[in-house]
């Protein structure tokens, strides 16, 4: 008996609010993630934040996709908004950016995904055109 009701007349008004369609916990994990996603928060921690308030790891892990290509974006926005557009100029800043993004419950594919659109790859560099015509070598 919490808070001087019967356990039996908290179970059946719980069922029968859950027969109307009042309680859906799958309703409500929804909800739960898309709330906390926009809120910069990633796969992990949301799961967590689930698991804390209940939820069952089976309907918890239907919720939160930890696998979607959209985490690996939302990782790289919340990067962006928090550091800048352009890539960490040290080992040491982004080791400091990808601490943020793990702590913030994004996985660690999803943190170098985050990095991915910012590094310079030098095989899709056209080196040819970079080269100002008046300084080419001469044979």
């Amino acid at each position: 008996m919490a808070a001087g009701y019967a356990s039996a007349a908290v179970e059946t008004a719980l069922l029968a609010l859950e027969a109307a369609g009042f309680l859906d916990d799958r309703r409500y994990a929804e909800h739960f993630v898309a709330y906390h996603a926009g809120r910069g928060q990633g796969p992990r921690r949301i799961r967590s934040g689930l698991r804390g308030k209940g939820l069952s790891v089976e309907l918890a892990t239907l919720a939160v996709d930890d696998t979607s290509a959209v985490w690996g974006q939302r990782a790289q926005d919340l990067r962006r908004r928090r550091f800048g557009v352009e890539a960490p100029a040290s080992f040491a800043e982004r080791a400091r950016q990808s601490r943020f993004l793990l702590y913030r419950g994004f996985t660690p594919a999803q943190v170098r995904q985050a990095f991915a659109a910012d590094q310079v790859d030098l095989h899709d560099l056209d080196l040819e055109a970079a080269v100002p015509e008046d300084s080419a070598h001469e044979d």
